[in-house]
């Protein structure tokens, strides 16, 4: 498959976008504690569609296979499961179709966490690392030390 046909900004029906919702939810759940919408947040699971652009086949698919197991086992769609089942169901997804649910994994996170309200929540400027970049706390160098000592085992260059 060629990078112009994995391409495609199909929309997700509205089913399909509650399900992916609840899913982020799972995955990032909202935390009172310190102020953090959950994953399944409007603006966030809007932020993984913009992102899932060039994987949307996948991703339709893999909400599919969702749905599917759900109807399967509970004769009822993803959506209307309770959280006991929808538990049941998303490990099987993940025991059964890991790579669909990494990619719905790093999707969810990679948007989660470029989201304004959650920076905020972990104490971050909410703007891009650059070109300012960030403050990075030294650590005990001489961690390293072992990996310096060692024989080198990579070719040298010509």
């Amino acid at each position: 498959m060629t990078k112009t046909e994995e391409f495609d900004a199909t929309p997700l029906s509205v089913d399909e976008t509650r399900t992916l919702s609840i899913l982020a939810d799972m995955i990032i759940p909202a935390s009172d504690e310190y102020g953090a919408p959950s994953a399944g947040d409007a603006a966030i699971v809007e932020a993984i569609l913009t992102d899932s652009e060039r994987k949307r086949p996948r991703l339709i698919a893999a909400l599919s296979t969702l749905e599917g197991l759900s109807r399967e086992a509970h004769d009822v769609g993803f959506g209307d499961l309770s959280d006991e089942q929808r538990d049941g169901i998303v490990a099987s997804f993940r025991d059964e179709h890991g790579r669909a649910a990494d990619m719905i994994a790093a999707l969810t996170v990679q948007c989660y966490y470029r989201d304004d309200r959650v920076m905020i929540s972990l104490g971050m400027e909410p703007r891009p690392p650059h070109p300012d970049g960030y403050v990075v706390d030294q650590g005990d160098w001489s961690l390293l030390d072992q990996v310096r000592r060692r024989d080198e085992f990579f070719r040298k260059p010509d």
